[in-house]
């Protein structure tokens, strides 16, 4: 080999050696030589997730675990491709748990639960075998299926056979309860007597029967639900208006009612049916099972509602594996037992007898399987709805009861929990058939209030007279203030006559309105009147002195607002005006705060004003001269305003509670009564007899029928010749207030 051939086989040896001292994307130089990186371990594990790591020379490849596959469906694939996702075992193959077992898919696998009567012992997947019941049951001394029943084992479940004479009403895995067919007799004298309550019984007893014998096939029962259905409608033709005429149809009616439910509820195939008629609203509740029943029971309905739990409704167990609870809601039931209250006669309530008790609910019956229903383990709550009734001027109290086995109304064994003006919450430790009643108390006044009343307004109304002769003739004082006093006398004068004439004329009715309609205007108007005198001293005070109103503009404001006010209001609620007991304005709907209203708006400005004018009179007295007749004058007008303002207020607040029921009914009718005498005898002192311009009058006036007060007033007028004068310079000033 020459140099030169030499020379190119170790430059070729050299480029080969360059080109192998790079190692590939896998391997790793280490000391000039390339080694295999392994992908499978460590931090750089290339496959992750749900995921195997298959290791080879110089690569790897990933593969999906059991029970996952990837979304491509390759079994080795790498880094960057589709991952694995869980395989749904139970979709995939519906009888992979086998027939005794359902399927519940896991990530990565799944589990099989064997079927209620089947069980697992060796936790193989697919090996579910059949429960023994009755051996189980037998081995822990259980009854299973009662005193009389027999338990037979099928696969997956058991069965009840139940002799003549018991049934399970048609649900295999109840125990057997002893049947009464006897209870419904179709010929008994009562049935012949209340047509269609024979129809019922006989109904009943022949469902009875066919449950209670086994030789009776299964298609020739009725179910449940058509057989409350049918036995909804049979009670209309008795609950039709005319039939139930005696307390011992309405019993045995009832007592029918509570038989049939506790036959038919068994039968039922939902734990809950609602089914309602034009006479009766059934709500029924059911539970089955092997243990006893726990938890509340909450029924409810339009007009009624019950709270109790099922320990109380199934009892002492006598229907075994079985509860029932039922509310029953009678539409027009209470029209047949609006009587039969003798055995509340004794009812008291502040020493006072009710001259009258009214049924103020529905009428509803509580059925529960609980045989012992007249000795419960705990009480049971009904709330029931109050009736669309108005009763005014009456003490009402609202009394829990029951109809019981007399065939009466009787509050033994329930007590009213809580009452509004809506509903009340019946408290009970029977169950029977339940309604709330009203007891009426009529408000009868003792003779000393109407003495009081009639006395005192006379009264008044004597003092009403003179201030309206004496505002209206007495030259001297006349002026803007003098014309709201006479006018407010007038209107206070006219109420109260009507008042006292016809506030208890409540007939005819158009009368009785008529009279509430015009004690509504006068009473307001002498709210209005009211506010025209703090007006008046208003603009005394703030804007001018002996500043005036115009007559036009009092009348409109003291006249024309409270007609307005009760053209709107006769118009809005013609019925308002005038009550069963009173003709007044009525209580309910609100109605009577179109008078309440009003006077309540007038007082808070009145107040207004008030304040205001004291407020400036304070400050002209610290600016001017005390004695200033003008400022003295004011503030004696502002006391009386002020006084009078507190008196009528006063009256007004008591006369609120006096139409309606409170506790203080009476103390607020003698404190009314004395406020409202007081008025007219108010106005004459504070307005008459203290001021001195008019008891200069008085005297004149006097004189002219008492000769020797004549005299000397004569004697009195020629020494003193500018009397007279002053008499007529005190009314030519026309300052149009006079002086305390």
């Amino acid at each position: 080999m020459g140099p030169r051939k030499a020379l190119l086989i170790l430059g070729l040896m050299c480029m080969l050696g360059a080109c192998f001292s790079q190692c590939g994307r896998h391997f790793l130089k280490k000391h000039r030589q390339c080694l295999d990186i392994y992908e499978c371990g460590g931090i750089k594990e290339e496959c992750q997730g749900n995921t195997l790591c298959l290791y080879t020379l110089g690569s790897y490849y990933c593969q999906c675990k059991d029970g996952f596959t990837n979304t491509k469906n390759k079994v080795y694939f790498k880094l960057g491709e589709e991952r694995c996702r869980d395989i749904n075992e139970c979709y995939n193959n519906t009888v992979i748990c086998g027939h005794k077992a359902d399927c519940i898919n896991l990530i990565g696998s799944y589990k099989c639960t064997c079927h209620s009567g089947y069980t697992n012992p060796t936790n193989n997947l697919k090996h579910c075998i059949d429960i023994d019941e009755c051996e189980e049951a037998e081995m822990k001394k259980e009854d299973l299926c009662g005193i009389k029943g027999t338990c037979e084992n099928i696969n997956g479940s058991y069965w009840c056979m139940c002799p003549k004479g018991y049934t399970n009403y048609g649900n295999e895995r109840t125990p057997c309860s002893e049947l009464d067919c006897e209870t419904f007799q179709a010929n008994s004298r009562l049935a012949q007597s209340l047509e269609g309550l024979a129809d019922i019984l006989s109904m009943m007893r022949n469902s009875c029967l066919a449950l209670s014998n086994p030789h009776i096939a299964s298609e020739g029962k009725t179910d449940g639900e058509a057989l409350l259905e049918k036995f909804l409608i049979a009670t209309e033709a008795i609950l039709s208006p005319g039939h139930l005429n005696h307390r011992e149809e309405v019993s045995g009616f009832l007592q029918t009612v509570e038989e049939s439910i506790r036959l038919i509820g068994p039968q039922l195939k939902d734990n809950g049916t609602e089914m309602e008629t034009t006479e009766i609203d059934a709500k029924i509740a059911v539970q089955r099972g092997k243990t006893q029943p726990t938890g509340p029971i909450l029924l409810t309905n339009e007009n009624a509602r019950l709270d109790t739990d099922w320990t109380t409704a199934a009892g002492t167990g006598t229907y075994p594996g079985f509860a029932l609870a039922a509310l029953l809601t009678y539409k027009n039931l209470e029209k047949f037992v609006n009587n039969s209250f003798e055995e509340l006669k004794g009812h008291e309530k502040n020493g006072k007898n009710p001259s009258s008790f009214k049924i103020s609910s529905k009428v509803v019956s509580v059925v529960v399987s609980n045989p012992s229903t007249q000795n419960l383990s705990s009480p049971v709550n009904i709330t029931l709805r109050h009736l669309n009734e108005t009763v005014e001027s009456s003490e009402v109290e609202y009394i829990c009861a029951h109809w019981n086995d007399r065939g009466a109304w009787s509050e033994e064994g329930c007590h009213q929990q809580q009452t509004n003006a809506t509903h009340s919450v019946c408290t009970c430790e029977l169950l029977s058939s339940f309604a709330v009643l009203m007891a009426l108390y009529p408000m009868k006044h003792p003779f000393a209030l109407i003495l009081i009343t009639k006395i005192g307004l006379n009264m008044s109304l004597l003092c009403l007279v003179l201030c309206i002769l004496t505002f209206k003739f007495c030259r001297s004082i006349q002026g803007t203030r003098t014309t709201i006093h006479l006018h407010l006398c007038v209107c206070l004068f006219v109420a109260d006559r009507i008042f006292l004439a016809g506030i208890s004329k409540t007939e005819p009715v158009g009368g009785c309105r008529f009279v509430a309609a015009m004690l509504h205007i006068f009473f307001l108007g002498v709210f209005m009147w009211m506010l025209l005198e703090g007006v008046q001293l208003y603009r005394m005070v703030v804007l001018v002195f002996n500043a005036t109103i115009r007559p036009l503009y009092l009348f409109i404001a003291g006249y024309g607002t409270p007609l307005v006010i009760v053209i709107i209001s006769a118009i809005v609620n013609p019925k308002g005006y005038g009550t069963k007991e009173h003709c007044w304005l009525s209580l309910t709907d609100g109605f009577i705060w179109s008078f309440l209203g009003p006077v309540c708006c007038i007082t808070f400005l009145n107040i207004f004003f008030f304040i205001i004018t004291i407020w400036k009179l304070a400050q002209k007295f610290t600016s001017l001269n005390p004695d200033t007749s003008e400022l003295n004058k004011i503030k004696a007008f502002t006391v009386t305003a002020i006084a009078q303002l507190c008196i009528l207020g006063l009256t007004w607040v008591f006369g609120s509670f006096l139409f309606k029921k409170y506790i203080g009914t009476t103390v607020a009718a003698y404190i009314f009564t004395i406020l409202n005498s007081l008025q007219g005898a108010l106005i004459f002192v504070m307005h008459c007899l203290l001021s001195k311009q008019v008891r200069e009058e008085y005297a004149y006036f006097l004189s002219c029928f008492c000769t020797p007060q004549k005299k000397r007033y004569s004697d009195f007028s020629s020494t003193n010749p500018s009397s007279s004068q002053s008499r007529g310079s005190q009314s030519g000033q026309h300052t149009g207030e006079f002086q305390i």
